[in-house]
This record gives C-alpha cells, structure tokens and sequence, in this order.
C-alpha cells in the first residue's frame, strides 16, 4: 500500500504544482489506479476505468484527460488556468479544433505559452483542454495564430482520433 500512496503523494503534487495548491486532492482521490509503463514509471492516472491524466515522459508534467479537465475545471473557479472563447468557435473546440486567438475574448492573465489549460466559452461552460500556445497577453493581442492546441473536447469522438 504504501508504494501506491508514494505514487499518489507524487502525482498529487506534480498537479498542485501545475494547478494550484490543492489541486492533486481534488483531481486524485484516494481510489485512483496507476499505469506503469515498462520501465515502472506511473504513465496514467485511472479512476473507475477514465483516465484523469497522463504524466508527459520527457518533462514530468500532468496532460489531462477531458474526464480531469471536467474535475479541474469544477476544483478551480473562474478565471482560473481558462481561456474563454467566443460563441462562434466553442462549438469546434467542443470537437476538439483548436482555439485561434482572434475567437479568445478573456484569458486568466497567469497563462504561459506551454502550460496546459482548459478552454470554456463565456458563460464558463467547460469545452476543451490543450496547451496554451501563446501566453495570456498574446492571446488577447493577437488577430492570428493558434491560442490553445487542443487535446479533446467535450464533444470529442473517441473514434475521430484514430
């Protein structure tokens, strides 16, 4: 038991340092399975069979599922690691299209170019989450560009990624 709650302990870290102090309790709770990958490194984060997250090899960061962008985005209030779109693109980031700058009206103003946020349309209804490609001030600047590369959306078919 004790090797898993080390496990635990490090993964809910890694997410508080990413997300914000308490952020590890709210995305693991106690009943979360591990993946190991062959070298017995935790590689995904399960509960009851979703996967939350998934921890990036090369850098040890936390790339949420849209399951623990869903438990984020309820943990963390608004402004909080989002980036808002307009009406006219959440429905295609819903489908997991990327977000372009010109359609982000609000954006939390701590966001770096790299960091992995949640993406929302303006009555913060969750859509999508990604990696912020620009940083808060660019976002909001810019006309052109690609803001957020999406992971998933809410509407994301499992079986368009393949």
């Amino acid at each position: 038991m004790s090797h898993i709650s080390s496990h635990l302990k490090r993964i809910r870290t890694i997410a508080d340092y990413q997300f914000g102090r308490g952020a590890g309790e709210a995305l693991f709770p106690d009943s979360v399975e591990f993946q190991f990958s062959t070298t017995g490194r935790v590689r995904s984060i399960l509960l009851d069979n979703n996967r939350l997250a998934t921890i990036r090899a090369q850098d040890g960061i936390l790339i949420l599922s849209i399951t623990g962008a869903g438990k984020l985005h309820e943990f963390i209030k608004s402004p909080g690691h989002r980036v808002v779109v307009n009406r006219e693109a959440a429905p295609f980031v819903a489908k997991g299209k990327n977000a372009f700058a010109r359609h982000v009206v609000a954006v939390d103003p701590d966001i770096r170019a790299g960091q992995e946020v949640l993406v929302v349309d303006e009555s913060d209804v969750l859509l999508a989450t990604g990696k912020a490609m620009l940083c808060a001030l660019e976002m909001l600047a810019f006309k052109k560009g690609m803001a957020v590369s999406v992971r998933s959306g809410v509407k994301t078919d499992k079986s368009e990624i393949l």
